[in-house]
């Protein structure tokens, strides 16, 4: 039988794939953004879980206003790439420094 900690464990197991892909990926602007959404994934997880173990349904509510907003962030993300990349031709993190104010 699957319990709690199973699924919290694949939740942290999640979250820590995301974390890593942050740190060992400097280069790649879409593989950042696909690391964040998959941490708010984990976290989504994380809330269903314990929503379910509950027994209160506030948790599963609260994820669908947190779907809501990463994928306005991800499309608005995706969009500022575009330009970027049609204006430079790159979207490396280290060319994105001149932007700088």
């Amino acid at each position: 039988m699957i319990t709690v900690s199973h699924y919290l464990t694949l939740s942290s197991v999640l979250f820590i794939l995301s974390i890593a892909g942050i740190f060992l990926n400097r280069k790649n602007v879409i593989l950042l953004l696909m690391c964040i959404e998959l941490m708010l994934l984990a976290v989504n997880f994380n809330f269903i879980t314990l929503s379910r173990f509950l027994g209160d349904a506030a948790g599963q509510v609260f994820v669908f206003f947190i779907l809501t907003v990463a994928a306005a962030e991800s499309a608005i993300g995706l969009a500022i790439l575009v330009v970027l990349f049609r204006s430079r031709k790159n979207i490396e993190v280290e060319s994105l420094d001149s932007m700088k104010g």
